[in-house]
């Protein structure tokens, strides 16, 4: 086999991991043909047997729709653990640590939450575990992007926002800019782990040794935010951010 097709989502931390993992094919001399697409689109490609190698599901909750037998792929590998959470900037936390005690008096949190589109649901249920509403919380839905670009504001001016998110993200790169707030009732859903796909029929077609070497892959959370930074923020391609990875120039020292 002397060529594949590798898929993922159209947003830049998923294309910066696939480049991270073409990293692993090239040294195996294989061409790469990327195929980019929404869920919906992908899902299409992978039932037409388009997609040979897919980056990344996040299972066992999120992306649980790509494991649908119909579609042909198995997963592989353990390429980072996306986590969903709430935070405040770090220099607007004030002391708090759980979402547990915004109910409580004496804070200046904003009462807005804004909440990407994406992850409404998720927001939806923490906001009634916690019985937010009956302390003046309210939800306003936004545009991922509108919402992403809300919080990047907030925590350049400090402003004391509860901000609802995924890591890894652009957003996490450094790690100190961002207060996680517990979550003790879990309501906020379980840690996934990223995982390639792999199609089942061409995967016996594939070397066995670039699959173990895929297989044992690590990125992280920070690299893979890392990864998102390169591109969003420094204006890097996913190439030369997957390049800067592999020669230890990425994380800030």
């Amino acid at each position: 086999m002397t060529s594949v097709t590798l898929g993922h989502l159209d947003e830049t931390l998923h294309e910066a991991t696939a480049a991270a993992v073409a990293r692993v094919l090239e040294a195996y001399e294989l061409e790469i043909e990327y195929v980019p697409g929404t869920h919906e689109a992908l899902m299409a490609h992978m039932r037409n047997g388009d997609i040979d190698l897919f980056v990344s599901a996040w299972l066992p909750d999120v992306d649980a729709a790509y494991l649908d037998p119909a579609l042909g792929m198995e997963p592989l590998g353990d390429l980072y653990r996306p986590e969903f959470g709430w935070y405040l900037p770090t220099s607007a936390a004030t002391g708090l640590t759980s979402i547990a005690e915004l109910a409580a008096d004496g804070h200046d949190v904003n009462r807005e939450i804004v909440a990407a589109q994406s992850v409404l649901d998720r927001v939806r249920h923490g906001v009634a575990a916690y019985n937010l509403t009956e302390h003046g919380f309210t939800i306003a839905a936004r545009p991922d992007g509108d919402a992403v670009e809300y919080a990047d504001q907030a925590i350049k001016t400090g402003d004391p926002a509860i901000i609802a998110l995924w890591q890894p993200n652009f957003l996490h790169y450094g790690s100190t800019n961002l207060t996680p707030l517990a979550d003790p009732k879990g309501a906020l859903g379980t840690a996934q782990t990223a995982r390639m796909l792999v199609r089942r029929a061409v995967r016996p077609e594939l070397d066995s040794d670039m699959l173990d070497e895929l297989d044992e892959l690590t990125l992280g959370n920070k690299v893979v935010s890392a990864l998102d930074h390169a591109m969003r923020v420094e204006g890097m391609s996913a190439d030369a951010a997957a390049e800067a990875w592999q020669r230890g120039k990425l994380l800030p020292r």
